[in-house]
């Protein structure tokens, strides 16, 4: 997929927004389990929307074979160097972090409530959801103010402490699956089936 250019304030992604990155010489997407999920563009000054590409403006792509077509934000542009720009972006779930929550508390809910409850007590209006296949009901707390995205993970007593599990930002729906991925029962051995 050609990733796609849109306005930092677009709320709808159904279109082509700005342009097309036709002109983009690599994309590559790091995501790591319960970690950073971000992208790095590398286009050339020379390219049709080049004078586009600002700090914040948002950008559509495929992060994989597997998932659905991922918006990512940029914040940051390099100076070029041989006519070529790195852009560097999050994802779109990473404005969970400048949303903060100035209490949190849930008593024995599931992993989609907690989730939902940071979510809803959050100062700034978002359009974020929660989902989760882990039904085990737990409690957590925060009296100090925290952002949504440390109430998710990364802090002690966070959501990812409390129930466990893996997340998938997809867009703007909050995952937390048990386990990402399925069991397949195939072995990779060496010398047999790796090369």
């Amino acid at each position: 997929m050609i990733p796609i250019l849109y306005a930092a304030n677009e709320t709808v992604f159904t279109h082509n927004g700005i342009g097309l990155l036709a002109d983009c010489i690599a994309c590559e997407v790091t995501e790591e389990r319960n970690g950073i999920y971000e992208a790095v563009i590398r286009y050339p000054i020379t390219g049709l929307h080049y004078a586009s590409i600002l700090e914040d403006c948002i950008v559509k792509l495929k992060p994989n074979e597997l998932s659905d077509n991922q918006l990512f934000r940029i914040y940051k542009t390099s100076k070029p160097i041989d006519g070529i720009v790195t852009i560097n972006l999050e994802h779109i779930s990473y404005t969970l972090n400048g949303n903060p929550v100035a209490a949190y508390s849930v008593s024995n809910v599931t992993a989609t409530a907690a989730i939902a409850s940071a979510l809803s007590n959050a100062t700034f209006t978002h359009g974020f959801s929660a989902y989760s296949d882990i039904v085990s009901a737990h409690s957590a707390s925060f009296g100090a103010p925290l952002s949504v995205r440390a109430i998710l993970g990364g802090t002690k007593g966070s959501i990812l402490d409390t129930w466990g599990g893996e997340y998938e930002f997809d867009n703007f729906v909050v995952k937390l699956h048990a386990a990402r991925g399925t069991a397949t029962d195939v072995v990779i051995e060496y010398g047999k089936n790796l090369t």
